[in-house]
């Protein structure tokens, strides 16, 4: 009867530990989403993307990128084509972690410095938030939510749709004034 009260001590010892565990787990795979983030979005330093991503990694975003693999290299496309053409901002609002998922809702903001920039993102400050599911001290899995409707990107759809109308709306008033030329000549 003796050893009863030493073994549920050692139980509860045991199960603290392992709770100690999850925590600092959950804690270094936060600081690698922090990592991602002040070094992709934060600052230029894109070449370190492979210290945060997997080879590969799968990307639920809006749009058509759900449940694709993607290589790692292509966090650094997407956070180059933005640098290219202005300075970002990244501005953490919260994180939290559970497991090997880690959720952060950040403030991402673009100023842009080419005429590129300009035309298609514009001057932007919108709220994100990401899901990043960690093995390995890596991201495996991404789902990204932007509040995207905000933006000039919400745009481009309407401004291609006027584009093509215009074109449309060209073509018979080119073949008219062919005709009319043709007849003015007569």
């Amino acid at each position: 009867m003796k050893a009863l009260p030493a073994a549920i001590y050692l139980s509860a010892l045991l199960l603290t530990g392992f709770a100690f565990a999850d925590d600092a787990t959950e804690e270094a795979n936060k600081a690698i989403a922090l990592g991602f983030y002040e070094n992709l979005w934060g600052s230029p330093n894109t070449d370190r993307y492979a210290e945060f991503m997997a080879d590969t990694y799968i990307a639920h975003d809006i749009g058509s990128r759900k449940g694709v693999t993607e290589p790692a290299i292509e966090q650094k496309r997407i956070a180059d084509r933005f640098w290219n053409n202005g300075t970002m901002h990244f501005e953490l609002d919260y994180q939290v972690a559970e497991g090997d998922l880690v959720a952060t809702r950040w403030w991402w903001g673009y100023e842009p410095e080419t005429l590129l920039g300009h035309i298609m993102f514009g001057s932007e400050r919108i709220p994100i938030i990401n899901v990043f599911r960690i093995r390995d001290g890596k991201i495996v899995e991404l789902w990204n939510h932007r509040h995207d409707i905000d933006t000039r990107m919400a745009s481009l759809p309407i401004l291609l749709a006027f584009i093509t109308g215009l074109v449309l709306a060209g073509i018979p008033a080119l073949i008219y004034r062919k005709k009319a030329r043709r007849a003015h000549r007569s």
